[in-house]
């Protein structure tokens, strides 16, 4: 890397970090304010968001340069190395020909959209947006340099540009003369839509193709958003507008927040500390140990939201405690759970947490449907202690059967680490009672976690040195920007989908072709288990759910059982072949090929199916704890 490299490297990084801390520090201070002087600080709120808009923006920038977008990814199973490249070609130039159109998206907002500007603090709400071209910019520059193109085939990538600069004519004459076009750029900007209507259906095809291509899925749904917008005649500038609105709004804060609490739980010595408190106090009872799995996994993937992090921080621990090591000889005195069943376990786990308070999804299912957040929360108690139970369960079943010894009890060894581990067993039950009593909103939440995990790791535990922080916000950052990256576009599509009542048109023809509610529930959770399996639970959520909420009143479902319903798919999605993300991540993580990774899953997917329909079809389970209150 060059000096200038590094200089922006560091520039990058720096201006994430900064951001989020001086987030998570307002939020903090402002809390503190209001709780012990009744007073607060002016503009937080919105200085908040727009502080994240900057971080997102960056760290979208980050996770490109890094290669860390999510993707269906189908193409990992293509062995031909040659067709491999020639996809990789194929989604490199389509991402810098979108990425280029957006640069010109974001050049339009800001000039037209955000007039007159705002004061924010002491800057204008413009001096945050500026955020927006400056990272399309670096990310089209990116995908231009990482397609793998050798010698005068780089021109390729030129061309890329030079046509998605082709297609923002029209935005590039609105920017020139705002709404007074002269009548030749009317005509062209005509010309455009025509041609977008005229080619509609085989361009929604090749994104698709793209998408399973390996193409990142924040740039498949931006390519969707911009060709239905097109082609139903409106300002394709609106995709910018939809980021902007997306990246600013309040309960968003609360992913990067929580994200990095996990990422600092992760790359601490947390994870061992429980792992030796729930081992000393569960370790007398048969299945002990597999309990602690479960409620280990579940605490972290509350936190981080994202099964990954759970899978790869945890499961070689994890996976060492339950069989001995990484090789099935360690089994062989019969005294440690087979391998194949610790692998099932670890990868079923992954995202066994995400109905649990303070899970990102949950959040995000509250925002997208306008359904309280709070009532979300109590909603996915009981189906999520169902789904834990379940499965310890049958581990008890298989202690049984591989007869696992059992250890002693001693009141000493679980003391000691009940002490050691306390700070962390204490966070959840601190930052529940904080929300649930209504002290502290849920983005005061997030910055009192990541507070709290801060102190607790860095300066009390000091796992973490001082100057290895920052290497913590850097593993953090690619996956706070694939998931934001993500929502933003998201959000453009589901601005179209909502502007064309196609929720409302969808709604009416269901209701006619299917009378029966138990059979739409039926074919709601096959449906969600292929969407689970197939995109990310942030894009499902942003681009299905909506669909779904006229289709939960026509047939009479609460919406919170609703969300309860999709999520609890989402998970079994994330363990369903042919591409559940939790099943490549255990290859990966584990070293087993993903065939037999699917055959170890098995039991453990068809226990969460279970889980599944008996939720789905008893919604008392969700609503209880919120019928209560």
């Amino acid at each position: 890397m060059t000096k200038t490299g590094k200089w922006f490297n560091w520039l990058e990084i720096g201006i994430c970090n900064v951001s989020l801390a001086v987030i998570a520090l307002l939020l903090f201070v402002s809390a503190f304010l209001r709780l012990v002087f009744h007073t607060a600080l002016s503009d937080t709120a919105a200085l908040s968001t727009h502080l994240l808009l900057v971080a997102a923006l960056f760290s979208a920038m980050l996770t490109t340069k890094n290669e860390n977008h999510l993707s269906i990814g189908i193409v990992h199973y293509i062995k031909n190395q040659r067709a491999k490249v020639f996809l990789a070609v194929a989604t490199g130039l389509l991402s810098t020909f979108i990425s280029t159109i957006l640069f010109f998206c974001s050049a339009d907002f800001i000039k037209i959209g955000l007039y007159p500007p705002q004061r924010i603090g002491l800057f204008s709400d413009r001096f945050f947006a500026y955020s927006l071209p400056i990272a399309f910019a670096v990310i089209t520059f990116r995908f231009a340099r990482l397609t793998p193109l050798r010698g005068g085939r780089r021109l390729l990538s030129v061309a890329a540009v030079l046509l998605g600069i082709v297609c923002s004519l029209p935005l590039v004459f609105k920017f020139i003369w705002e709404f007074n076009l002269p009548d030749f750029a009317w005509a062209i900007c005509d010309l455009f839509a025509a041609l977008a209507s005229a080619i509609k259906t085989p361009v929604l095809i090749l994104i698709i193709l793209a998408a399973l291509a390996g193409a990142p899925l924040f740039i498949v749904i931006a390519a969707f958003s911009l060709i239905l917008i097109q082609s139903s005649g409106g300002e394709i500038d609106v995709t910018a507008n939809q980021v902007y609105t997306a990246l600013t709004q309040n309960n968003i804060i609360a992913i990067p927040l929580f994200t990095l609490t996990g990422f600092f739980l992760s790359e601490s010595r947390a994870g061992e500390r429980l792992v030796e408190t729930f081992r000393s106090i569960f370790c007398a009872l048969p299945g002990g140990m597999i309990a602690a799995t479960v409620l280990i996994c579940a605490f972290f993937t509350s936190f981080t939201g994202a099964s990954g992090v759970t899978i790869l921080a945890l499961g070689g621990i994890l996976y060492t405690v339950l069989s001995g090591g990484e090789t099935r000889e360690t089994n062989l005195d019969g005294k440690k759970y087979p391998s194949d069943f610790s692998i099932g376990l670890l990868t079923s786990c992954g995202s066994i947490g995400l109905l649990f308070p303070p899970s990102l999804p949950l959040i995000l299912v509250g925002t997208t449907t306008q359904t309280n957040i709070l009532q979300l929360f109590m909603a996915g108690i009981l189906p999520g202690i169902l789904l834990l139970l379940s499965m310890i369960v049958f581990g008890i079943i298989i202690s049984f059967k591989t007869k696992i010894p059992l250890e002693r009890f001693a009141a000493r060894r679980a003391a000691l680490s009940l002490k050691k581990s306390l700070p962390e067993i204490l966070l959840p039950f601190l930052l529940i009672t904080g929300y649930f009593s209504g002290i502290l909103s849920l983005v005061e939440i997030g910055a009192a976690a990541l507070i709290y995990v801060f102190i607790v790791e860095v300066i009390v535990s000091r796992d973490i040195p001082l100057r290895e922080v920052g290497s913590v916000f850097a593993k953090a950052l690619p996956v706070t920007g694939g998931i934001l990256a993500i929502l933003a576009l998201s959000q453009a599509l589901s601005y179209y989908i909502v502007d064309t009542q196609a929720p409302e048109n969808f709604a009416r023809w269901m209701r006619a072709a299917i009378e029966s509610k138990w059979l739409f529930l039926l074919i709601l959770n096959l449906t969600l288990l292929v969407t689970g399996c197939l995109i990310d639970i942030f894009s499902a959520i942003m681009i299905v759910l909506p669909l779904l909420v006229p289709l939960a009143d026509a047939f009479g479902i609460n919406h919170v059982h609703l969300g309860v319903i999709f999520l609890i798919n989402m998970e079994a999605g994330f363990l369903t072949p042919p591409v559940g993300l939790n099943l490549f991540l255990a290859s990966y993580r584990f070293k087993k090929p993903f065939v037999e990774i699917c055959r170890y899953v098995a039991p453990f997917l068809l226990i969460q199916l279970l889980v599944v329909l008996v939720t789905t079809y008893i919604p008392e389970i969700s609503l209880a704890l919120i019928n209560l209150f």
